[in-house]
């Protein structure tokens, strides 16, 4: 169990390194840079040009003109040596503060969008399975394919009129604005949550009606084998053996699914974040993307997208917790 552990622990990192090379690399993709940007900032807002000299200098200045390979030899050197992702030139502040003062906020509704989903998808797929082609198992695809045919955004706009015209309640943002700069306190908490169910709630449907055709298609699967037809023969009740067998057995690819399962909520708190006016790191990396904001827009990249291997580790060690033949591999 341990060479297993120690073997994927050893592909994570590897993993994580090819990202980061991924992730500056596709920052340089588009044209121009930073100073392209200012310079087209000023001309659109002051009605001037930079000169030439300018340009060159600052692009002198940032780096901008060495190698790319270069760059990124800097880059990643001071994030595992000195923990710093450089520093924001629209911003003005340090990248790494702004990726890490975002993070908490973005961890708790994307690890709340993750326990709603499995909430509502394991038991809902398992429903399906057991009782096909009756009521629960239409109402559960409807339930799934809603949640997969309507965007999250168009969701979110209709929740938040609903919920002002005929509750008087105003969702956006994560704090009320007399709790902004309060300390915490049980009420500040309170306040918290009365804005983040609605996020949550909304980043983890997209998701809910795959996971819950994954496991109802595994069930299924499971429970047309030999050994279930057994098990009731012996007289075991339906509920021990789903409990028993069945439903640990569909378990597997539902458990292999949190690899990508993770960054398709990061991916969907961007678009809902930016909706709902919340401090998370979708939006920041959206503002960050607009201004060619070379370190910001870096530093987030690696770091969700870190999580994308985080959640295939976590995948791995559950599935070797439920299948023991994992371990060989």
């Amino acid at each position: 169990m341990w060479i297993f552990l120690l073997r994927r622990f050893v592909y994570a990192l590897l993993a994580i390194f090819l990202i980061s090379i991924v992730a500056f690399a596709v920052i340089q993709l588009p044209p121009g840079d930073y100073v392209t940007d200012m310079a087209n900032r000023i001309r659109r807002e002051a009605g001037g040009n930079l000169s030439p000299d300018m340009e060159a200098y600052l692009r002198e200045s940032y780096g901008f003109n060495e190698p790319v390979l270069k760059q990124y030899g800097r880059w990643i050197s001071k994030i595992v040596f000195r923990g710093e992702f450089g520093y924001s030139l629209y911003y003005k502040r340090d990248a790494g503060a702004m990726v890490f003062e975002r993070l908490p906020s973005t961890a708790m509704m994307v690890f709340g969008a993750f326990m709603v989903t499995w909430i509502i998808s394991l038991p809902l797929g398992t429903i399906a399975a057991v009782r096909k082609n009756t009521i629960l198992d239409y109402a559960a695809g409807f339930i799934g394919f809603l949640g997969l045919s309507i965007p999250s955004f168009i969701l979110a706009i209709i929740v938040m009129y609903l919920l002002y015209v005929y509750y008087d309640v105003v969702v956006i943002g994560i704090f009320s604005p007399e709790y902004v700069d309060a300390p915490w306190s049980i009420a500040k908490v309170l306040d918290l949550l009365s804005h983040m169910w609605l996020p949550v709630l909304l980043v983890a449907l997209t998701s809910i009606g795959g996971l819950t055709q994954t496991m109802r298609a595994n069930l299924l699967d499971e429970l047309n084998k030999p050994y279930v037809t057994t098990a009731r023969a012996k007289g075991l009740s339906e509920f021990t053996l789903l409990r028993k067998y069945p439903v640990r057995h569909a378990l597997n690819p539902f458990v292999s699914t949190i690899g990508y399962l993770l960054p398709a909520l990061v991916a969907g708190d961007v678009i809902i974040s930016i909706v709902l006016n919340l401090p998370t790191a979708g939006s920041m990396l959206f503002n960050a993307l607009l201004q060619q904001d070379l370190y910001v827009a870096a530093g987030f990249i690696l770091v969700l997208s870190s999580f994308t291997v985080v959640g295939t580790f976590i995948s791995d060690i559950l599935l070797a917790w439920l299948d023991p033949r994992i371990r060989l591999t």
